[in-house]
C-alpha cells in the first residue's frame, strides 16, 4: 500500500499550511493555484498589501454581527482564492486550465472570478456553504471535488 498522500491530499495539506498566514480573526482560508502538478501560486484571506491586518486593527463584520456569507464587502480582508489568482496575475503567471485547491468552499464572488480566470477544477474540503456559488461553476463546466480532512 502507497502510503504516499494522493495529489488531491497534497496540495488541499498544502492549502493548509498556505492557511497559517491568514490574518482574518473569523476564518483562516488557503488556496493554491496548480497547473501540470507544480503550485504556480498560493493566497491566504487577509488584507490588501500595504494595510493593517485584521489581526491589527479588529474584525468589521464581528464589530458589526454580520453574519458568515453575507454582505462581503464589508470585509478589510481579501479572499484566499482571490489572493491566488491576483498573486499569479501579479507575477504575470497564466491561470487558465489551472486546478485550484482551497481549504473551503469558494464563495459567489470567487467563484466569478474563479471561472473568469480559466481555472478548470476547484478541489474543496466545503466548510462552508454558497449554493449560487456552486450552480455557477457546474454551470461554467467546472469539475468540483470535495474532500475531507483525515488524519494520516
Amino acid at each position: 500500500m502507497d502510503a504516499r498522500p494522493s495529489w488531491n491530499e497534497y496540495f488541499l495539506e498544502v492549502a493548509d499550511l498556505v492557511a497559517t498566514r491568514s490574518t482574518c480573526l473569523r476564518r483562516q482560508v488557503g488556496a493554491v493555484l496548480v497547473k501540470d502538478k507544480r503550485i504556480i501560486s498560493t493566497g491566504y484571506n487577509g488584507a490588501p498589501r500595504k494595510l493593517k491586518h485584521c489581526s491589527e486593527v479588529g474584525c468589521i463584520r464581528q464589530e458589526n454581527d454580520i453574519p458568515s456569507g453575507q454582505r462581503y464587502e464589508l470585509c478589510r480582508g481579501v479572499h484566499a482564492e482571490q489572493n491566488a489568482i491576483i498573486n499569479a496575475a501579479y507575477y504575470g503567471i497564466s491561470t487558465q486550465d489551472t486546478v485550484m485547491y482551497c481549504t473551503n468552499q469558494p464563495c459567489i464572488i470567487c467563484a466569478r472570478m474563479i471561472i473568469n480566470a480559466g481555472i478548470i477544477k476547484v478541489v474543496h474540503r466545503g466548510n462552508f456553504k454558497d449554493d449560487i456559488a456552486l450552480e455557477l461553476l457546474r454551470e461554467a463546466g467546472i469539475e468540483l471535488v470535495v474532500v475531507e480532512k483525515h488524519n494520516r
